[in-house]
């Protein structure tokens, strides 16, 4: 499934270019290193991924992971995978909260997340989000080719409307599992930010941001972030 362009204006300005890396021995560069780096983690992290799976079988039950679409590379839908650190009826239950919490309501219009989010499963599910370990099973993605290793944060359909004039900057380029928004802002910025940021990480991108931008990933959950 393909998306198309929605022509809407926030925000206002006028992309500069269309957004793309600056040339097709960049984009295999980057490719390159994605299969390189999301390979050896996977081997890496393959011992940790099985207990954390175990983990949450036996606290909460299944399934294990999570699959939820998003908009990729060209405007391609994929399933972004994640441990699933919610609980089974999290959707009935954010409808809920939604409907009956003025203040959540709006904290998710801005942001599409919940700083204290009580669908997330006691001990485990706070663990993985606070570590940000939830997000090991979308090395997957980055080995299919579905994501990178460093781009924009993997948005929903609606969330498309948000980057305006920008929404070409965002689908020339595949969402990383960690980008600019994970290691600067995160969660405390609004989604205009995030934009801005997303859109600099396009219009200026380099081999060497991206390896900057891996190793403030790394640092990140001892400083006590969270995605």
């Amino acid at each position: 499934m393909t998306v198309e362009l929605v022509a809407l204006g926030r925000p206002t300005s006028p992309p500069h270019n269309t957004g793309r890396p600056k040339s097709y021995r960049h984009m295999l560069l980057k490719r390159i290193f994605d299969v390189f780096a999301s390979s050896i983690l996977i081997v890496a992290l393959l011992p940790l991924m099985l207990v954390v799976a175990a983990m949450i079988s036996f606290q909460d039950g299944r399934p294990i992971l999570f699959g939820h679409r998003r908009i990729g590379h060209n405007g391609k839908t994929f399933r972004c995978w994640k441990f699933r650190t919610m609980v089974r009826d999290a959707d009935a239950q954010l409808t809920q909260l939604l409907d009956s919490d003025p203040a959540a309501r709006a904290e998710w219009d801005d942001v599409q997340k919940l700083k204290d989010d009580p669908r997330i499963i006691p001990g485990i599910g706070h663990f993985l989000r606070r570590s940000s370990l939830d997000e090991m099973p979308q090395l997957f993605n980055v080995l299919c080719g579905e994501m990178s290793m460093v781009g924009p944060r993997p948005i929903v359909l609606d969330e498309l409307e948000r980057y305006g004039n920008f929404q070409s900057h965002y689908m020339s380029v595949r969402p990383g599992l960690t980008g600019p928004w994970q290691v600067g802002e995160r969660s405390d910025g609004d989604y205009e930010a995030r934009v801005r940021k997303d859109v600099s990480y396009v219009e200026n991108w380099s081999f060497a941001q991206d390896v900057r931008i891996i190793f403030k990933t790394v640092s990140v959950p001892f400083k006590g972030g969270a995605y």
